[in-house]
């Protein structure tokens, strides 16, 4: 069997920020056409890192393919909608998987597969404090401004991750002073990047991607306490044209298999 091989971790980084200039169905032509061909998986950035995992564990398991692409929540939707051949839609949050439903292109709503988590996060040299209830971050921005010259979220209307991190940062009376030093990425992987990079010098990303071995051992990070933004529920849902190897990756997801895979990934 030939499978789709899997991209190094620097290369999946450059294919989640390709993203943010258009989507890119890492598929051929024919595949997509073929009864036979890989699941196709419209995915949110936030679930790189799990899904370098569990696509393999699925490929050797069921003996099926999987074919994903990364991108923003919204994007994926207005994409799926224009005509995107994909056959599952694993969301960052409930909002954008209902709207498919809504909009009747799949046969139901689908499942909450996962409950993310954000996370406040910096370079490993910063000197900022770090604790989940951003008390250091406000303190530094009152007393020593210049500790935070660029801070990175992901864009609240195109990415649930970017918006969690709006309410968290509003919640604590943090968003004005922030607001002039934004740096926003289009999607949640691209955020991380510019965190990872020290093109910011801190931010608000996914737990799940800080988790993944080639950015933690770049940087320092504290998971954000719940209270602070609401729920960020993960939904999927299948679309009407989902294949048998789409529905059985839909399946495996909701396993004991893939739920450890996504625990191990600050899901819950």
């Amino acid at each position: 069997m030939n499978r789709t091989p899997l991209l190094t971790s620097a290369r999946r980084w450059g294919a989640a920020l390709s993203w943010a200039a258009g989507l890119c169905l890492c598929v051929s032509g024919a595949a997509a056409q073929s009864a036979t061909g890989p699941a196709l998986v419209a995915a949110a950035a936030n679930m790189q890192t799990a899904l370098n995992e569990l696509v393999p564990l699925f490929e050797r398991e069921a003996a099926g393919r999987v074919s994903f692409s990364m991108g923003s929540s919204a994007n994926l939707v207005r994409q799926i909608q224009q005509g995107l051949p994909a056959e599952l839609f694993l969301s960052a949050d409930e909002e954008f998987a209902l709207k498919l439903a809504d909009a009747g292109l799949t046969p139901d709503r689908g499942v909450v597969y996962a409950t993310g988590r954000i996370a406040l996060v910096v370079p490993k040299a910063s000197l900022l404090k770090l604790d989940p209830q951003l008390a250091g971050l406000k303190d530094a921005l009152k007393s020593a401004p210049d500790t935070v010259q660029k801070f990175a979220i992901a864009n609240p209307e195109l990415a649930p991750y970017g918006k969690a991190a709006v309410q968290a940062l509003q919640k604590q009376a943090i968003w004005p002073q922030l607001q002039p030093k934004l740096v926003m990425g289009e999607n949640i992987a691209q955020t991380t990047q510019y965190i990872s990079s020290g093109a910011a010098s801190g931010g608000i990303t996914a737990l799940a991607l800080v988790l993944a071995p080639a950015v933690a051992d770049r940087v320092r990070y504290v998971v954000v306490a719940s209270e602070l933004h609401s729920p960020i529920r993960q939904r999927m849902v299948l679309l009407k044209t989902a294949s048998p190897a789409a529905r059985a990756f839909y399946v495996f997801l909701q396993s004991p298999a893939a739920k450890a895979v996504l625990q191990r990934y600050g899901y819950e």
